[in-house]
């Protein structure tokens, strides 16, 4: 081979068993839509991962089989089974639970691909904010909720109020803004994480079950 062939030949890819090649393909997707949202295309994934557009399609046949990937491993991986047991866990103050939970929480999320991705993907109508709330809802906002009402001395209640739902959503949505301010805006954040979720933590429970107790005290009166 000449120089000049030599100096233009393209070095063949290494090749990768099946599983490899998928999971390098989940991370680049996870990447990419980050990046570029939900409306980058196939074959330019394709292009930016290396691989020919027909590869891609061999691992996920539609966009949608990629998104879901995506979803099992930037949302689904992150949520550690430990903090279900520590939400339920009545033997512990509810100020303590929500500490320990959004600390971990916060260190979990509080990166760009993650917190880009969700953004990306409630613009773009993808599912993937449907199903991670839903499961957020389930896990997290409707027994803080619960919790609510028992310290506003609401226990009569049959279901959970609205009002005790939107305060709970309150909560969890500062605290998700803060990875908001940082990776969406660009925006600099306080520096001791730990810190600010302890202060809001604290400002919602001097606050929300006193606002849930006056709200009843109001439909309790003649």
């Amino acid at each position: 081979m000449s120089e000049a062939k030599a100096e233009t030949a393209k070095p063949k890819r290494k090749r990768l068993d099946p599983g490899q090649r998928e999971e390098e393909i989940v991370e680049g997707a996870s990447l990419y839509f980050s990046e570029v949202g939900f409306g980058g295309s196939m074959r330019d994934l394709a292009a930016r991962l290396g691989i020919s557009h027909a590869l891609l399609f061999r691992y996920f046949p539609t966009k949608e089989a990629l998104v879901d990937r995506v979803y099992d491993r930037i949302f689904l991986s992150r949520w550690d089974p430990a903090w279900d047991a520590l939400l339920d866990e009545h033997g512990l103050p509810l100020a303590e639970r929500l500490v320990r939970f959004y600390r971990d929480y916060l260190n979990a999320i509080d990166r760009p691909e993650w917190v880009r991705t969700f953004v990306y993907a409630g613009l773009a109508g993808v599912n993937i904010n449907q199903r991670y709330l839903n499961l957020i809802k389930r896990k997290v906002i409707t027994p803080v909720a619960v919790e609510l009402l028992r310290l506003a001395g609401r226990r009569d209640e049959k279901a959970v109020c609205d009002e005790a739902m939107e305060l709970s959503w309150g909560l969890h949505g500062e605290i998700f803004y803060l990875a908001i301010r940082r990776w969406v805006y660009g925006i600099k954040v306080c520096p001791d994480l730990d810190e600010f979720v302890g202060l809001t933590v604290t400002k919602f429970l001097e606050g929300a079950p006193a606002a849930l107790r006056e709200k009843g005290g109001r439909m309790r009166a003649p």
